[in-house]
């Protein structure tokens, strides 16, 4: 049978719904382009600058001791220096975690509400094409850095298998009715509390009036959101040929556990179960495994020049680079429809903090990986102030598809060539 000359993709609409038809054997690829997505990870401890950052600028930089890990990919990725968001002190010291996707000020203090992060701005944008328009990961507990734009926190998943499950492990018939009949009461109790509002709006003020309008609207959200959850619940989940990993429960092993979740993303992307994936590198809060440290990475970090805790500090953080760099082998090496998911995918790789030791926001360790960019760089930025982060954010969601001029606290958008 001759094949369709149809996308890769047929989506059906309905209702503000949008969803992706699974792979069809009568699909050619002939044409087409593989969709554009987004990895997030951050290491919350920051990187020791001095064993981050290249001396030199330009594409002939010479790579720094942490560079050296993965330079065989530096024609797939830009280093980046001088960047970093503006007024980060807030309640406690490591509070910029919580704004590192956000860029709002003054994290922790009274009063103070999030903004919408990287992730689920392009999550939004792209929708429920895929069964999960977003997948947040941590290595240690489910705080996240990911917020609605309600400044809600995202939990991250810090279970391998767990997440292996709800990606690929069909239930059984029972637990998959009980499921839907879930999805389908949630529908009817929302259907009842929006005929209550209704009710309401014309026995109450114009300022309560607009509170029930804003109240209405979250309702009509969330159902909308049911809606895509209750029909992606009834498709297959895709089949992969890989077990289900084993949860690292020690949390002394933060490498095992950071290469756990790596490990998941290749697949993730390529069976198009998510196409924005975020991970948080969290502190483990024990002594680390495998390394001559005799006290945690947080007390590392806080070395204050001490050049035994900075040796010990440059051991784990070394590691955790050459960890970041199996995701990009696996990802070059992995195909979509012609070219690597490296080529499709772009991946933000850095920390909130630029200098742990005093817990610094400023010139944070940023490096952006794949994508449609021209790569091979050190590019940096100076002036008496930091160019705004947010400048790159919103390059790296116009290239998800999502046409703005600003995000954050951003002045414009970065260009390189």
């Amino acid at each position: 049978m001759k094949d369709l000359e149809i996308n890769r993709r047929l989506f059906l609409r309905a209702s503000g719904v949008v969803l992706a038809l699974p792979m069809l054997e009568s699909m050619s690829f002939a044409s087409a382009k593989p969709p554009a997505r987004m990895v997030n990870i951050c290491a919350t401890l920051g990187l020791y600058a001095d064993s981050w950052f290249p001396q030199t600028e330009g594409i002939a930089y010479e790579p720094s001791e942490y560079l050296k890990h993965i330079d065989a990919f530096r024609d797939s990725y830009t280093v980046f220096s001088g960047l970093g968001h503006q007024n980060q002190t807030g309640r406690q010291a490591h509070n910029s975690e919580i704004t590192w996707l956000t860029s709002a000020e003054h994290p922790g203090l009274d009063g103070f509400v999030n903004t919408i992060s990287l992730d689920q701005a392009a999550a939004d944008h792209i929708g429920y094409v895929t069964r999960f328009p977003s997948l947040v990961l941590a290595t240690n507990n489910p705080q996240s850095q990911s917020y609605t734009k309600g400044g809600v926190m995202v939990p991250a998943e810090t279970s391998p298998s767990a997440m292996f499950t709800k990606l690929f492990l069909q239930g059984d018939p029972t637990t998959v009715t009980r499921e839907t009949q879930r999805l389908t009461d949630g529908g009817s109790i929302l259907d009842h509390l929006q005929s209550e509002t209704a009710s309401l709006l014309p026995q109450v003020s114009h300022s309560d009036r607009q509170k029930l309008d804003a109240y209405y609207e979250a309702l009509r959200s969330a159902e909308r959101e049911l809606i895509s959850v209750r029909a992606w619940h009834n498709q297959p989940k895709p089949a992969v040929n890989q077990e289900s990993p084993v949860d690292i429960e020690d949390r002394a092993d933060l490498v095992g556990r950071f290469r756990s979740m790596l490990n998941l993303i290749p697949l993730i992307l390529e069976t198009d179960s998510s196409r924005v994936v975020s991970l948080m590198i969290q502190d483990h809060g024990v002594v680390l495994n495998g390394f001559d440290a005799v006290v945690d990475q947080h007390n590392l970090s806080h070395h204050g020049q001490d050049e035994s805790k900075i040796e010990h500090l440059r051991q784990v953080e070394n590691a955790i680079v050459k960890t970041f760099g199996e995701l990009l082998t696996s990802l070059s090496h992995r195909h979509d429809d012609g070219s690597s998911l490296l080529d499709s995918t772009t991946v933000l790789f850095g920390s909130n903090l630029g200098n742990a030791n005093s817990h610094s926001a400023l010139d944070l360790p940023i490096l952006v990986a794949g994508g449609p960019f021209a790569h091979g760089q050190h590019i940096a930025y100076k002036g008496e102030t930091n160019t705004p982060l947010s400048n790159l954010f919103v390059t790296l969601l116009r290239t998800i598809g999502l046409e703005i001029d600003a995000f954050g606290h951003s002045n414009e958008m970065l260009h390189w060539t």
